[in-house]
């Protein structure tokens, strides 16, 4: 009967709306991840890294032969070796942790590209270090070391003593307002025009989509009012 196709289609188109809705904050996390990381091995793999440094003092062996023994002399050496400059602009990522090789074939990074140089120099040199990251900060303590606003046992989150194999994380005491500036900072500022324009894009048309399903659904809940009251005499009269 044409009331029952009608009321097939009208109950499949329903069913897509409520799975489109249901779906629809995995499909705007999916999105995001897929413009800011189209490989996300590269997110998995930068993860392990911060987690696990993979310190490599083969790779740093010509200029830890150049420089001195004092750490604090390493690092300002290490500091011009390796400008600073956001993993956007170095890797088109958001967020990238590098290996020493990448580092310094790029030669420019952030602080998780200077903290893996500067602790596989220290390595080489056979100098005690401990990796240190706060929310927004990755570096390398020594002994010695003067601490800055960026760099202190308050704002530290995770710490990894390579010597030793400990591991450790406490809740750092900064404030969330601050982690946000920082990394809108470095996500927003530094983003190429067409990753950014590609990501609103996106998320417009999802949005509005939903917003199409839930208009629908509202029309879709009167067709099938209307489709019921029909149906229903006809079901009384073939029950008489």
């Amino acid at each position: 009967m044409r009331w029952l196709r009608r009321w097939n289609k009208v109950a499949q188109s329903d069913y897509r709306g409520k799975l489109f809705r249901r779906c629809f904050p995995l499909l705007i996390v999916f999105w995001v991840l897929l413009v800011l990381y189209p490989n996300p091995l590269k997110l998995s793999a930068s993860l392990a890294r911060v987690i696990s440094p993979e310190v490599d003092p083969d790779a740093v062996a010509c200029l830890s032969r150049s420089l001195p023994s004092d750490p604090a002399a390493i690092e300002s050496a290490v500091e011009q070796t390796i400008p600073y400059s956001y993993d956007w602009e170095t890797y088109g990522m958001p967020w990238y942790c590098p290996t020493v090789t990448e580092a310094l074939d790029k030669g420019h990074g952030d602080c998780k590209a200077r903290a893996l140089v500067l602790a596989s120099v220290l390595e080489a040199k056979d100098i005690p270090y401990t990796f240190m990251c706060s929310p927004v900060h990755m570096w390398v303590d020594y002994e010695g070391k003067a601490e800055t606003a960026l760099e202190n046992d308050e704002v530290k989150l995770y710490q990894n003593d390579p010597e030793t194999g400990e591991r450790s994380f406490r809740m750092p005491k900064v404030s969330v307002g601050y982690v946000a500036e920082m990394f809108w900072q470095g996500f927003w500022g530094p983003m190429p025009g067409a990753r950014k324009a590609f990501l609103l894009c996106g998320l417009a048309g999802l949005t509005l989509l939903r917003l199409s399903y839930r208009k629908g659904a509202h029309e879709t809940s009167g067709t099938l009012h209307r489709l019921a009251l029909r149906v229903w005499p006809a079901l009384g009269t073939l029950r008489r």
